[in-house]
């Protein structure tokens, strides 16, 4: 399941969202990868990212935890029913509440490690926890209620 990012499984009608969206080409590509307990991902932020100089813009912060988070919560829903990752019918979560709080600056020009990991899993809502890493400190945390996206055909 390492490999598998989550977002790789969504249907096209559902994966061109700006921050996870493998079909938005202006998107930011984020990629949630699940190694039985929790979602992790990196994100190294480009220069145009920038709030002030040095400096990553908070706004992309919240973007990160909020669509790592709800691939996640999608990650976890298929653990707890001991399923593969885009097995059918495909799970898709979408924000219910998003909740950050920054901890201190995010210095841009490094990679970002993106952590979240659930704290309720139900049967359409995962509560999630997340943070942002920047040079092995936590510099962005979130709290996510993720609430799955009914498809017509389901």
């Amino acid at each position: 399941m390492r490999n598998v990012a989550v977002q790789d499984s969504y249907p096209d009608d559902v994966a061109v969202c700006y921050g996870c969206g493998r079909l938005n080409d202006d998107g930011l590509h984020i990629r949630t990868l699940w190694d039985g307990a929790e979602g992790t991902a990196t994100f190294t932020p480009k220069p145009f990212h920038t709030a002030i100089t040095g400096i990553v813009y908070g706004g992309l912060l919240a973007s990160l935890i909020d669509c790592h988070a709800v691939g996640t919560a999608a990650a976890a829903r298929y653990a707890a029913d001991g399923r593969e990752i885009g097995s059918d019918p495909v799970l898709r979560y979408v924000t219910g509440t998003l909740q950050v709080s920054f901890r201190g600056p995010t210095p841009l020009g490094e990679p970002l490690r993106l952590r979240a990991w659930p704290v309720e899993v139900g049967e359409r809502k995962v509560v999630v926890d997340a943070e942002v890493i920047a040079g092995g400190q936590v510099t962005v945390t979130g709290h996510v209620v993720a609430v799955q996206l009914r498809r017509p055909e389901q």
